[in-house]
């Protein structure tokens, strides 16, 4: 971590979770002095967190922006030049119209401070609360804004791994690689010998998936895909045509998309009701924050900012009004010198 002249303020938060208001707490920390902001505040009356005066509990939602503005200010104060703020907020039904209070945050931050919003990350949550709504779709999206005061922003694009790519690297050694296509091979209309030279290829392609060569594969078998583009000797469409069969080998990491599919998360031993999802927090600390970097959540509540940027290698520094929750993520955080599953 970058030496600095003030210890004072990281003898008191760096790499600790503090109990008070971060509207206060934030004007002790000297500016430009972390790398990443990500933060999930407590959305608009949705909960009640036990705090007399907290966030998320005002009268009307443009108090709510307001008094998050004042959040965000802080936080843009305490920002590294090529660091990221990054807000993730839930929406609210009343008298059943979305107030779109995500959209009214992003847009007055948009209009109150001089910063760009380079990314609006999409959650997908795969397991959403199951409700029986019969006027309504059920919610299972929510918005993380990626905001940046400069255009030198650090971003690690190598380490951002879509789901799409962990299912496909998860599968590499799975015993069910090519059975799909062992299957459609054996019922095509290719001859024995084309069938035999097909296997035998799909076979080869498979171990060049399970040893980390290519990322995957695609099989087009003629009769039943449909004919592949190019029509130069040795190319798709002939292949087709004389062996019956094409395979195109996939290299590198899928497409870099601004959606994160992962389920919500319980754990076990911690209460608090809205717990930041793991994979989520994971897949942008390391897109954003620099390894020894400095993570700044001032709304920390369950501690899994804190957890991760301890298994990423990143410092970290919290904020939450309620000690109950403090205390629970702190005793979370004792247990938690383990490396992320989804990053073995």
């Amino acid at each position: 971590m970058t030496s600095r002249t003030d210890s004072d303020w990281q003898s008191k938060f760096v790499n600790k979770i503090v109990v008070g208001d971060s509207r206060v707490l934030l004007k002790e920390i000297p500016d430009q002095s972390v790398n990443l902001v990500i933060t999930s505040p407590p959305y608009y009356l949705q909960r009640d967190y036990g705090v007399a005066g907290e966030i998320g509990n005002e009268n009307t939602v443009e108090e709510y922006v307001e008094n998050l503005m004042h959040v965000f200010g802080e936080c843009l104060r305490v920002l590294r030049h090529d660091g990221h703020i990054v807000f993730n907020l839930g929406d609210k039904y009343v008298d059943g119209s979305l107030l779109l209070v995500p959209w009214r945050f992003a847009l007055s931050v948009l209009n109150r401070f001089p910063v760009k919003l380079v990314n609006a990350v999409t959650w997908v949550k795969l397991n959403p609360t199951p409700r029986q709504y019969r006027r309504r779709l059920v919610s299972s999206t929510e918005p993380f804004f990626d905001f940046v005061k400069s255009s030198n922003y650090y971003f690690d694009l190598d380490s951002y791994l879509s789901m799409h790519s962990l299912l496909r690297r998860r599968s590499r050694t799975g015993p069910r690689l090519g059975q799909r296509y062992r299957r459609l091979i054996e019922n095509s209309e290719l001859t024995p010998a084309q069938k035999e030279q097909a296997l035998r290829e799909l076979e080869r392609v498979i171990e060049e998936v399970q040893s980390g060569k290519i990322a995957g594969f695609r099989m087009k078998i003629r009769g039943i895909h449909a004919p592949a583009f190019g029509g130069q000797d040795g190319g798709r469409k002939i292949q087709l045509e004389k062996k019956g069969f094409t395979i195109i080998r996939l290299l590198g990491n899928g497409i870099k998309r601004d959606v994160i599919e992962s389920p919500v998360e319980t754990i076990r031993g911690i209460g608090h009701p809205a717990i930041f999802p793991e994979f989520v927090v994971s897949q942008l600390v390391q897109l954003l924050c620099p390894p020894e970097g400095v993570v700044l959540d001032p709304f920390m509540g369950s501690g899994t900012t804190a957890v991760v940027s301890k298994a990423l290698g990143r410092h970290f520094v919290g904020i939450d009004t309620n000690s109950q929750y403090v205390e629970l993520a702190a005793k979370r955080l004792e247990g938690s010198d383990r490396m992320l599953d989804y990053l073995l």
